[in-house]
Parts: structure tokens; sequence; C-alpha cells
């Protein structure tokens, strides 16, 4: 099978596509016939060697769709559509970045779909922690206001679908001007140009501060988050786009406002349900939620791939498309 092994953390250089053998089929685990992966930050910490627990020469990937090529089991049949997504993928054993991948059975999601490959290829790992954040991490309700800090990612995009649809009103930020009436089309009511003060944005029209928020940014705009917030409000780190996740000196009574409420989320494979993933690709088959812009490469173009993650050079999700994937999904 081709697969794209990373030998060591560095450059998109080390990125090699190269031909490995497939991986054995053993008890409790299935492979998968990769037909579409998307790339996700914490793929770009990897290698940049920011990862903690992760080995090399390594497949990397956190996610993957196909189809069921071996289960021992029985439980999925041949040629069922799975989605896979964390678990230890791309970092203690190999991920998605492959033709086939072999991952834990209880981290394979089944669903039916007409979509194309690369389409659906958008949607696991982002839908998961849209998902997640907004329901675990913010407990979002009917009428509340949200902020996405980070609204061009494919996490902010998502998030803002999900949110609508519990009627929230969503305010969504980005630092490119000609990318805000991208965010307006996809349904955010407040599009913000992150100018550094998102804050004072906020509250000229939210004066007490939003309901929630998610940051996707990382720490470096998290106070400025954090400062949007009501007093009793929520927010969620869920993201590091900004490639900085920690805080130094951290001092909790200086640093968040008062009755301001920090919280985080990132899940697994099981923090998905099936019929939530299911319901989702119908309602993209049916036209009623929306993606958001999204970019596709071939396995070939990996590196190039990489290359545009690390330097947001793209709104939306970046799939790739292992060359099995022919047409609409089977």
């Amino acid at each position: 099978m081709r697969a794209v092994v990373l030998r060591e953390p560095g450059p998109v250089e080390n990125l090699e596509l190269t031909e490995l053998p497939l991986p054995e089929v053993k008890p409790g685990w299935v492979r998968i016939a990769v037909k579409a992966f998307g790339l996700n930050r914490s793929e770009l910490h990897t290698r940049l060697g920011l990862a903690d627990g992760v080995t090399f020469p390594r497949v990397p990937g956190i996610e993957a769709v196909g189809i069921v090529d071996a289960d021992p089991s029985g439980n999925l049949a041949e040629g069922q559509q799975v989605a896979t997504m964390m678990g230890g993928m791309g970092r203690t054993f190999d991920g998605g970045y492959a033709e086939y991948t072999l991952v834990p059975a209880n981290q394979v999601i089944p669903f039916r779909s007409d979509l194309p490959w690369e389409v659906i290829g958008q949607v696991p790992e982002t839908l998961q922690t849209a998902y997640g954040s907004l329901t675990t991490g913010l407990d979002l309700k009917d009428g509340q206001t949200l902020l996405i800090r980070g609204g061009t990612s494919a996490l902010g995009f998502a998030t803002a679908t999900l949110a609508k649809d519990l009627g929230a009103t969503v305010f969504a930020t980005t630092r490119q001007p000609g990318r805000i009436e991208a965010l307006r089309e996809h349904g955010v009511d407040h599009p913000l140009l992150d100018d550094g003060n998102v804050a004072e944005q906020v509250r000229r029209i939210a004066p007490e501060g939003v309901d929630a928020a998610l940051e996707l940014v990382g720490t470096p705009t998290l106070p400025d988050t954090l400062n949007a917030t009501r007093v009793h409000g929520t927010v969620c780190f869920a993201g590091m786009l900004s490639n900085q996740w920690t805080i130094s000196n951290f001092y909790p009574i200086g640093y968040l406002p008062a009755g301001v409420r920090l919280t985080a989320y990132g899940g697994e494979a099981d923090d998905l349900p099936a019929s939530v993933l299911q319901r989702h690709l119908d309602r993209i088959a049916d036209g009623e939620a929306s993606l958001g812009p999204a970019k596709v490469y071939s396995m070939a173009e990996i590196r190039q791939a990489h290359d545009d993650m690390e330097h947001n050079r793209t709104a939306g999700k970046l799939v790739v498309l292992t060359g099995r994937a022919e047409g609409a999904a089977p």
C-alpha cells in the first residue's frame, strides 16, 4: 500500500510518500481501506516535534474515512462505510495517512452515505470536536450567544453550523478581512475582524458579554476571549491554531475575570455517536447543513497540504484523497 511516513520531526520534506506492507489483521482491531483523510493541527504538532508520546518513524493521521477491509470479529461487514479517529492514531500506532489503516474496533463508527469521499473526509474529527465542545464543553442552549474564536477554521465553520441548529446567535472571528464575507455567507450573525481586542467589539453588540465562547486559536487570544464573556458565562478551550497551548506563570485570580468559567474539550471516537454522524451526513446531502470551504489534495501533494496548513493559507478543512476514492461513496 501507499502511505505517508514521517521519519522524524522537522520540515515538510520529512513527510515521505512510500510503499509499506498492509497492516496485519489482529483480534479486536479493524482494517480499513482508506478513501480520504482530513488534516488536523495535531498532525502539524506531531511533525514539528511538539506532540508527546509519539514514536518514529510513524504514519501520521488522527482520522480517516473509508470501508471495512477486514474485521475478525465479524461485527462489521466487508465494505461497510466507516469513520475512525483519535485513540492513538498517528501517534502510538500508524494512522490515516495511508491506503489502509488498522485501528481498535471500539473507535470505528459506521455510517451510510452517497456523498463523495472528499466531502465525507471533512466531517469526522471536526464534527466530533464541534459537537463535544458545544454539548460537553459549553452546554449551549437555544437563545444563547456564542463567540467562536478562529471562525474560518474547519472547526469554526462546523461549530457555527451546529450552534445555529441549536438556536444560538453566533459571533465568529477571523484575522483576514477577505474572510469576513465567508463567515457571513455561512450563517454567522456577527462576523468580527480580529484586531486583538475582540472583547470590545463583542460588548458593543452584547454589552454584558456572550453566554459562551469557543477558543480555537490558543493561549495568545484566551484573555481577550475571557473578557468577551459575561459573568457566569463559559469559555471552552478546544483548539490551538496558534500552536501555543500553555500559559506561563498562570495565576488564576489575576488571569480569570471574576465569575467567568473556563473549561476545555478534547474528545475521542466514542464521544461522537453514530446517530449524530449519520444525521449530519444526511443533512449535508439534503442541503440542510454546510461544511464551509475545503481544499482537496492527492497523497502526492501531502507536503504542500501540510505547508498550507502550517501557514494558514486556506480557510476551512484540508482533505486528502488516497486515490482509492473514485466517484461517490458506494
